[in-house]
C-alpha cells in the first residue's frame, strides 16, 4: 500500500538514486521513487509541499516530463530543483524541458550526466498536461489500465506473447514473478483450476495498474522486490515470469538470473516454472543449476521459452 499524504512532511525529497558524486542528497530526504518499494509517491504531495527535491530523472520522455512536473508542482515557490540523468538517457533533454516549464537553468556535464539546477517559478507553466500525460489511463489497444514508464505500457511485449501462446491451463496456486500490469495474470486465473495467484512487481504503478486489472479474489498483487527472499509464498504449484533485464536504462542480467532463483525457492518439488525471455539472454546455466528438468518450448521473434521443474 502507498503511504498517504500525511507521510510527506520532510521538506527535502529524492527522486531515485542518484549518484552521490553527482547530486548531495539531505539527510532524511522523503524517497518517492515508484521502483523503490515504501516509497511515498510524488503524485501525493501537497502542492508547495516542498522545499529541495533531487531527481533523478526516468528515460522515457513522458514519464520523464511528467516526473518534472510533479516534482515542481511539490516544491514550493522558490524551492531547489536538481534534475539529472545520464546524457544518453534523457540528460540531453533536460534543460530544454525545465525552461519549457518557465524554469532558469544552469546546466553542468560530469561523469556522462547531464545536471541541471534551477527554483521552482512563482508560475510554472505547462504542469498539468505532462503530469496528465503521464497519469494511469485506460489503453484501449490491450484494453487494460496502465501507465508510461510501466514496462512495454501500451502493448503486449513479444515475450509475453510467445508465453501466452505456449502456456498450458495451470493448476494450484502459483506465483507471477515481474507482473507487471498482469497480463500473463490473466491468462493464468482463466484456468479454474487455479487456487490462488500471488503476483510481485517492484513497480508501484504496474502494481497499482495490476490492481485495476485483475478483479478476481484468487488474485494478489504484491509491491515488493522480486528478488528478496518471502517475495512469494513457499511450495508453489507453478510460478510464470518475464523478468525484466534492465535497471535504471543499463543492461542488467543479474535481475533474471537472480528471479530464476527465487523461483525456484518458492516452488515444491515437481512445481514447474515458465520463463520467457530475450534470446540473448544467458539463463541456461542458471536454469540448470537451480531445477532438476529444463525444457526449451519455443523461441520467436527474438525471445526464448523455458519449462523448468523443481
Amino acid at each position: 500500500m502507498r503511504p498517504g499524504p500525511a507521510a510527506a512532511g520532510a521538506a527535502s525529497a529524492v527522486y531515485g538514486l542518484p549518484p552521490a558524486v553527482l547530486a548531495e542528497v539531505p539527510s532524511g530526504a522523503l524517497q518517492l521513487s515508484p521502483t523503490i518499494p515504501g516509497s511515498v509517491a510524488l503524485e501525493d504531495l501537497g502542492p508547495g509541499s516542498l522545499d529541495a527535491l533531487v531527481l533523478l530523472a526516468p528515460p522515457g520522455t513522458i514519464e520523464r516530463r511528467a516526473a518534472l512536473a510533479l516534482g515542481l508542482r511539490a516544491l514550493a515557490p522558490g524551492g531547489a530543483l536538481t534534475a539529472l540523468a545520464p546524457k544518453d538517457r534523457g540528460g540531453t533533454r533536460l534543460s530544454r524541458e525545465l525552461a519549457g516549464f518557465g524554469c532558469a537553468v544552469e546546466e553542468a556535464a560530469k561523469r556522462h550526466h547531464r545536471i541541471c539546477r534551477t527554483r521552482r517559478p512563482a508560475a510554472p507553466t505547462g504542469l498539468e498536461e505532462a503530469i496528465a500525460a503521464g497519469a494511469p489511463r485506460m489503453v484501449p489497444e490491450i484494453g487494460l489500465w496502465s501507465q508510461p514508464g510501466v514496462f512495454s505500457w501500451n502493448r503486449i511485449d513479444p515475450g509475453t506473447a510467445l508465453l501466452l501462446a505456449h502456456l498450458p491451463p495451470p493448476a494450484g496456486r502459483g506465483g507471477d514473478l515481474g507482473c507487471g500490469i498482469g497480463v500473463i495474470a490473466r491468462a493464468v486465473l482463466a484456468s479454474p483450476r487455479v487456487t490462488a495467484l500471488t503476483l510481485v512487481d517492484i513497480d508501484r504503478r504496474a502494481v497499482e495498474a495490476a490492481r485495476r486489472n485483475l478483479t478476481d479474489p484468487r488474485a494478489q498483487v504484491v509491491w515488493a522486490d522480486a528478488r528478496a527472499e518471502g517475495a512469494l509464498p513457499e511450495r508453489l504449484d507453478f510460478v510464470v515470469s518475464n523478468p525484466p533485464f534492465h535497471h535504471e536504462g543499463a543492461e542488467d542480467q543479474a535481475l533474471g538470473q537472480a528471479l530464476i532463483r527465487r523461483a525456484a525457492a518458492a516452488l515444491r518439488p515437481g512445481g514447474s516454472f515458465w520463463l520467457t525471455a530475450n534470446t540473448h539472454l544467458p539463463y541456461e546455466a542458471v536454469l540448470a543449476e537451480a531445477f532438476r528438468q529444463v525444457t526449451p518450448v519455443a523461441a520467436a521473434n527474438g525471445y526464448k521459452l523455458y519449462e523448468a521443474r523443481r
